[in-house]
């Protein structure tokens, strides 16, 4: 009896691990020949994004009225909460406090790497470390030297780039924008400034001027300790140029440059008007170019 019932298991087995292979075969064959092409061809299609832009004259070539550039449309800012949303609203199936975990999570091995040495390639981005000033009697002086994170553009926001449509849907008009920004010192055109040196913003229609109180130039910190910038600071105020002294006592980091007036090129208007601008004191990302100095032009302003 227990030889019958060895070889029946050792049957029953040999069955078993037949039809498993013969499953797993079939899975495979179905997957590879009707799943997965699917999958490719639906990962395959363009995800397509669009941007909307008005022309304004080009304030460099003020002699050529042909002279046109194009202004993005802005339609606000995102911070951490605002994406966190944005994926909880993708419908992944996670809930908030698990996208925020992964959220973090990437923010601290992203922070470890780089100050580590070691190159961060997202795909959306690709950042590294570089370091700036001279080197005094071989040591690292912090009041002198400073550590820089440089960003590229990754081949996925690349591709972004290319599947982008752009609209130009009019002409700005009487709109107050910013064209560009220069730190007057180091020339960069990258939205970087320094404290106690002068800040220039070109554009349409900055002037500083009007009697309401919120009329001014304002630098909002991260924590969203507001500095005004009083008129005493201020180096130039047109129309299409505006620049003023960056205060000295303010600590490196992101800021929210916000410039709000009443003038009109007619008469003063009764309700003012802002613009908002994100400028960093100390060292700017930078992205889409060569590395860290990128951004820096001979005299970009004249």
């Amino acid at each position: 009896m227990s030889g019958c019932s060895d070889s029946c298991d050792a049957a029953i087995y040999q069955t078993e691990r037949t039809a498993l292979n013969h499953l797993q075969l079939v899975t495979y064959i179905v997957y590879h020949k009707y799943i997965n092409p699917k999958i490719k061809e639906i990962m395959s299609e363009e995800i397509r994004y669009q941007i909307n832009g008005q022309l304004a004259d080009n304030t460099v070539t003020v002699d050529n009225k042909e002279d046109l550039i194009l202004v993005p449309v802005s339609n606000g800012s995102a911070d951490e909460e605002r994406i966190i949303a944005e994926m909880k609203a993708e419908d992944s199936g996670l809930r908030e406090e698990t996208i925020r975990h992964v959220f973090d999570l990437e923010k601290r091995v992203t922070k470890r790497l780089l100050m580590s040495g070691v190159s961060v390639n997202t795909g959306l981005y690709y950042a590294s470390v570089s370091f700036h000033g001279v080197i005094e009697s071989s040591a690292w002086n912090p009041a002198k030297n400073s550590i820089v994170v440089n960003f590229n553009v990754g081949a996925d926001l690349r591709e972004a780039i290319k599947n982008t449509v752009v609209n130009i849907i009019g002409a700005k008009g009487s709109a107050m924008y910013i064209a560009g920004v220069q730190d007057t010192s180091t020339r960069a055109l990258d939205s970087s400034a320094t404290a106690g040196r002068a800040f220039t913003l070109k554009g349409a229609l900055l002037k500083v001027t009007g009697t309401d109180d919120s009329v001014g130039i304002i630098l909002t910190d991260s924590k969203g300790t507001i500095t005004k910038i009083t008129e005493d600071l201020w180096v130039l105020n047109e129309p299409s140029r505006l620049s003023f002294i960056i205060p000295s006592g303010l600590d490196k980091g992101t800021y929210e440059l916000k410039v709000t007036t009443q003038y009109s090129r007619n008469t003063l208007l009764k309700v003012p008007r802002s613009v908002i601008k994100t400028i960093y004191i100390g060292t700017a990302p930078t992205g889409g170019g060569s590395g860290g100095d990128g951004g820096i032009e001979e005299d970009p302003l004249g």
